[in-house]
C-alpha cells in the first residue's frame, strides 16, 4: 500500500518549507500537494525527488475538497501524515471586513481542516500523524485580528481534544502555534492602500526555524509545537493575565485609541 503525506498550502510559505524539510529526514512514496496555486505546485514538483500528486483545490469550496476524498477512495493509500497548513487572515476592524471574506476565512481555516481530517482518517493506520497549523493568536482574543484569531482558537481546541480521542488508534494530532513568521501570509492579511492596523510586530521569525521545530516536535509526539522565546512567554502570560488586560495591552501597543476607522 502506497504511503503518502498530504499537505495543504504546499505551494509556498510554511507548507512548501514543511514538504522540503520533512522529506530530508523521512521517506514516503508520494506527496499529495494541495493548493489553489497550480504554478506554485509545478515549482514544488521541480525541486523534490519524491513522486508528487498535485491537487489544485480551493479549500474554501467543499466541492473541491470532495475531489480529495474521491482520490482517496480511488487509490486507497496509507495516509501516514496529513498536514493542514493552508490558511489566511485579515487585519482590520471587524466592521470593515466584508461578510463573504469572514465566511471564506471560516471555510479555509476551520471547515477545510475538519473536512480533510474526516476524509483522511479512514485511510490512516497506527502511527499516522495529523498536523494542524493554528497560530499564537489562538491563545487569546485579539481586536482587529478578531475573525482570524477566533478561527485559530477553534482549531487549537479542536486539535487538542481530537488528539485525545484518537489515542485508541495511535493516531497523533499536533497543533502548531507560530508567532509572526516571514511568509506571504501578510500579502493577503494587510489591506493595501489603507493605514496598517498592526504597526508593531515585536519579532519576525524565519520560516525554516519554525518548520524545523515543527518536525522535531512531531517526531517527539508533542501536542503543541511552539517556536521562539517571545511566543512561549506570551502563551504563559495570557494564561495568567485577565484577557481584558491582555487586549488592553495589545491595543496600547498598536496605538489604537478605541475609535475605529470605519470605512
Amino acid at each position: 500500500m502506497k504511503k503518502v503525506m498530504v499537505v495543504t498550502g504546499a505551494s509556498a510559505g510554511i507548507g512548501k518549507e514543511f514538504v522540503l524539510r520533512y522529506l530530508k529526514s523521512s521517506k514516503v512514496d508520494e506527496v499529495w500537494a494541495i493548493d489553489r496555486d497550480k504554478e506554485g505546485l509545478d515549482e514544488l514538483e521541480k525541486i523534490i525527488d519524491t513522486d508528487i500528486k498535485k491537487l489544485v483545490i480551493d479549500l474554501s469550496k467543499q466541492s473541491d475538497i470532495e475531489n480529495y476524498k474521491n482520490e482517496l477512495d480511488k487509490e486507497k493509500p496509507n495516509v501516514v501524515l496529513l498536514a493542514n497548513i493552508a490558511g489566511f487572515g485579515k487585519f482590520d476592524h471587524s466592521e470593515n471586513i466584508a461578510l463573504d471574506v469572514k465566511l471564506n476565512m471560516i471555510d479555509v481555516n476551520v471547515k477545510a481542516p475538519v473536512s480533510m481530517i474526516d476524509y483522511s482518517l479512514p485511510y490512516m493506520k497506527k502511527g499516522s500523524k495529523i498536523v494542524n497549523v493554528a497560530s499564537c493568536a489562538a491563545f487569546q482574543p485579539i481586536p482587529y485580528i478578531n475573525d482570524y484569531a477566533s478561527t485559530k482558537a477553534f482549531l487549537l481546541s479542536y486539535s487538542r481534544a481530537l488528539n485525545q480521542e484518537l489515542k485508541y488508534r495511535d493516531v497523533h494530532v499536533m497543533t502548531v502555534t507560530p508567532f509572526w513568521t516571514k511568509t506571504n501570509f501578510f500579502d493577503r492579511a494587510i489591506i493595501k492602500n489603507q493605514k496598517e492596523v498592526v504597526i508593531k510586530y515585536d519579532v519576525m521569525y524565519n520560516v525554516s526555524d519554525v518548520v524545523d521545530r515543527m518536525i522535531s516536535d512531531l517526531k517527539k509526539n508533542k501536542e503543541i509545537s511552539i517556536y521562539g522565546g517571545l511566543n512561549k512567554a506570551q502563551r504563559l502570560l495570557v494564561k495568567l493575565l485577565p484577557h481584558s488586560l491582555v487586549m488592553k495591552i495589545w491595543m496600547n501597543k498598536q496605538k489604537y485609541d478605541g475609535t475605529p476607522n470605519i470605512r
